[in-house]
């Protein structure tokens, strides 16, 4: 599939992703939450203000920073370098979060926004070498193995880090993730091709600001981006509804116990790398836009089913097949976004992809809480996830259409 200095470039930059699923793992998901509301802020209830604040705010930062960034790295030709700064920043930011003591809410708040903004940021860069490094023919197999490679990361940097948490030694698990980030990075600023200089960094933003613009005019001009990222908005809002929910799910209404939802998370990811290995392959013989057919409606199933589900042994089975198709899905839609993208202005395109993507964790969450809170009960939200995955799915059918 690879071969010469295409191995080595596609190797340090599955790589990459091993690297910075450690912040998504230890950081977002698992470790910091916990500790920031216990050791940091004065209660649970300024903690949930706080930590909501600085990941909404590094959010919409990442969306509306994300197509002009594209368009800056594609045109002053500094993808590699705006890669590193990016990268560089996320974990000496990461690293800082042993600082703030108790009661020092905006420190970590500025720290935390710091490292999220720049963690999240740095996938426009990552993700337009991806037409670089494979052709169009093996482009899917490169992104599931990509995601497959941060699955993995994710477990491995949890395990360390929840050994040292056992050990009462949690102010070291920060500089380890930021350490572990930067350590596993640096076979892609090695490695990744070359920046190609065109412009002076000052020429490069203006011709980038020019060109950003005129990107999204083509975007909304152009029928089939503008039906996949209508389509990947509303599948990826119901993806990030189940991450960010599915944990209070399984607690409240099923009853899991928190080692129980440290496994299932870690179950989950192994899934997911599963999933996006076993996927690659097929992702380029059958086509990426029917393996996210194939990915939207498995999900959409399970999400019917979960609205059904009273035991725990059922959820179990439902977070087996979920995790097989959230990396599936994931890879298999970078991969397909990739044929729609003009020679020169990957980053650009990427940009947009993240403008979407970012911007769908909005919607979701807002609509499951709510739902939740008035009726009473989780499952009228999780027929919300359902809604959305099915509306994703039939825009989806568009695009062949078109």
């Amino acid at each position: 599939m690879f071969k010469g200095s295409r191995r080595c470039q596609a190797a340090s930059w599955c790589l990459y992703d091993f690297a910075n699923s450690s912040y998504s793992a230890v950081i977002l998901a698992v470790l910091f939450p916990v500790y920031f509301s216990k050791a940091i802020a004065q209660s649970p209830t300024q903690a949930d203000l706080w930590w909501g604040w600085a990941i909404s705010i590094s959010m919409a930062l990442v969306a509306l920073s994300s197509p002009l960034m594209g368009g800056i790295s594609d045109y002053s030709g500094r993808r590699k370098r705006l890669l590193f700064i990016y990268t560089l920043t996320a974990c000496v930011s990461t690293a800082a979060l042993f600082i703030p003591q108790k009661g020092d809410l905006l420190l970590a708040t500025m720290f935390v926004v710091i490292a999220n903004t720049t963690t999240e940021g740095a996938f426009v860069f990552y993700n337009a070498y991806l037409n670089d490094i494979a052709d169009k023919g093996s482009r899917g197999r490169l992104s599931g193995l990509g995601f497959g490679a941060g699955y993995l990361g994710s477990i491995v940097s949890l395990f360390v880090a929840l050994w040292m948490f056992n050990r009462g030694l949690s102010y070291l698990i920060w500089p380890f993730t930021g350490a572990f980030f930067l350590f596993f990075s640096v076979p892609a600023f090695l490695y990744l091709p070359a920046d190609t200089k065109k412009s002076s960094i000052i020429n490069g933003v203006k011709k980038g600001i020019e060109q950003t613009i005129q990107t999204l005019k083509e975007v909304t001009k152009n029928k089939r981006v503008l039906l996949f990222l209508a389509s990947y908005f509303l599948y990826k809002d119901a993806l990030n509804t189940i991450i960010i929910f599915s944990s209070l799910f399984a607690s409240t209404t099923l009853g899991f116990k928190e080692k129980e939802l440290l496994f299932l998370y870690l179950f989950i990811q192994a899934m997911a790398a599963l999933g996006a290995f076993v996927f690659s392959g097929p992702t380029d013989r059958w086509g990426p836009w029917k393996v996210v057919m194939l990915s939207i409606s498995v999900w959409f199933a399970l999400s019917v089913w979960t609205f059904l589900i009273k035991d725990k042994t059922s959820f179990w089975v439902v977070a087996s097949a979920g995790g097989v198709f959230l990396g599936t899905l994931q890879a298999a839609s970078r991969a397909l976004f990739t044929r729609f993208i003009p020679p020169g202005k990957e980053a650009e395109y990427f940009g947009v992809y993240a403008l979407s993507g970012k911007t769908s964790s909005i919607i979701g969450p807002a609509a499951f809480g709510l739902i939740s809170s008035i009726t009473g009960n989780q499952r009228m939200g999780v027929l919300l996830v359902a809604g959305l995955f099915l509306s994703g799915g039939l825009l989806m059918l568009k695009i062949r259409e078109n």
